[in-house]
């Protein structure tokens, strides 16, 4: 997974921000019942976000960026990626994740995102993002493709090529992406090169996708954590991105 489970956003807390948080359970068009966690901004905004977690699927971590999102006036559901096999249930830190994510498919997890960004519409958020990280960075790209009429799609260390399945990526799904991209690679990553970044450039290039692709040189998969010292600049500067992307393509 990218981060452990006891980690945490890098992200300062808003002191005296107001904000509502609840566990939900979601149903996708498939009938699929999923846990998810949203948190809201007291004074009720345009926009949303569905973030979508790493390969352990829902835990603190997310949460507690919901609840960072929420503080600074954007609604946000974090979702689960494993409710068709593993229930809707808490799970320790033993939870066996990659039996499940070897099961998941990215039909499923965009009929997920469905629910996600319908819940947030339904609470009357019109401008919706996705926000993801690792697995959750290449099916937040994936979003962007999947008829959900979203803002603008942000991932972290996203994989964009094809994968090792041969389903296609962000990259070969490039003329069915719908919003603009925001995409922050880790320069020091050990599993997406150099090569997979520009050809991602290239691809959102020449499709006409509006879009920003930043390169933290010398930052690890996974930089984005309050542990991490090291890359504390590049966490900061990363997460203005973000917000800036978001009250850029907010509308």
């Amino acid at each position: 997974m990218c981060f452990e489970p006891d980690s945490l956003p890098p992200i300062p807390v808003v002191s005296g921000a107001a904000v509502s948080h609840e566990e939900l359970v979601l149903e996708a068009a498939d009938g699929n019942r999923f846990a998810a966690f949203a948190a809201l901004p007291e004074e009720p905004g345009r926009t949303g976000v569905v973030v979508l977690p790493d390969v352990r699927g829902l835990y603190r971590f997310y949460e507690e960026l919901a609840l960072r999102l929420a503080e600074r006036g954007h609604a946000a559901v974090a979702i689960d990626y494993f409710g068709r096999t593993a229930g809707v249930g808490k799970r320790d830190d033993d939870f066996p994740y990659m039996e499940h994510v070897a099961q998941a498919t990215a039909e499923g997890i965009q009929a997920d995102v469905g629910a996600a960004v319908a819940w947030l519409r339904s609470a009357g958020y019109g401008a919706i993002f996705t926000l993801g990280f690792c697995m959750g960075g290449r099916q937040s790209w994936l979003s962007a493709s999947g008829g959900h009429g979203l803002a603008g799609s942000i991932g972290f260390y996203g994989r964009p090529g094809q994968g090792q399945d041969g389903t296609p990526g962000p990259i070969q799904r490039v003329n069915e992406i719908g919003c603009p991209i925001l995409a922050l690679q880790a320069g020091a990553d050990e599993n997406i090169t150099a090569e997979d970044n520009a050809a991602f450039q290239t691809a959102l290039r020449d499709a006409g996708v509006e879009h920003e692709l930043v390169i933290y040189d010398g930052a690890p998969h996974s930089f984005f954590d309050r542990r991490q010292d090291d890359f504390a600049d590049a966490s900061a500067d990363a997460w203005a991105r973000v917000l800036a992307f978001v009250e850029r393509h907010a509308g």
